[in-house]
């Protein structure tokens, strides 16, 4: 027996994740979520603790201890949340976090209020997606009918006659080239100033 086949060497490597970028986009999102409820969480007791300080004068702080996570988020709001994170593109992820954490920045809300501000971010940027998409098709229905148009002109254009490679004589080439213009034998009589 070969220690090869103990500790599997030679078999090639498995994938890293099986997940979807759906999957993967919703999970990054969450983890965001509960990132920032847990900050706030932080800011709340830091705000309670200085205004305790202020209050008594004395600072009892390291006595207290907290528990790690106190405040969460409903099962069902939870998954209308996850519900809202399916409809944000992979591309849109990191925006989203990005606007999310400017949001957060902005308002310094409570740990009960980031939810909130969160499912305000998705909606945003959900629409921002549909807009972005409906622009995208009407873009390609003017292209097709762009196409279909240019295609229409060309051959139209193909069919037109040009006047200036005619056979037919006129009046401004004889002026260009300096003689005198012969009789018009056209449908329009030709009027002279008689002086």
């Amino acid at each position: 027996m070969s220690l090869a086949s103990w500790f599997r060497w030679n078999e090639p490597p498995s994938r890293i994740s099986q997940r979807s970028p759906t999957e993967m986009v919703v999970e990054t999102l969450m983890m965001e979520l509960s990132w920032q409820i847990k900050q706030a969480e932080k800011q709340q007791r830091e705000r309670e603790n200085e205004y305790r300080k202020i209050k008594t004068g004395v600072d009892y702080g390291w006595l207290v201890s907290y528990p790690k996570h106190s405040y969460d988020i409903s099962q069902g709001e939870r998954l209308q949340l996850e519900d809202l994170c399916t409809k944000i593109h992979p591309s849109y992820c990191g925006p989203v976090i990005v606007r999310f954490r400017q949001v957060v920045a902005e308002y310094e809300p409570e740990a009960q209020e980031v939810s909130r501000l969160f499912r305000s971010v998705l909606q945003e940027a959900a629409e921002k997606i549909k807009e972005e998409e409906e622009a995208k098709k009407l873009a390609r229905q003017w292209n097709t009918k762009n196409r279909t148009s240019l295609s229409l002109a060309t051959f139209k254009s193909r069919s037109r006659i040009s006047p200036f490679i005619s056979d037919i004589k006129t009046i401004s080439e004889d002026v260009e080239r300096g003689t005198q213009p012969t009789r018009r034998v056209w449908s329009m009589p030709e009027f002279r100033n008689t002086k």
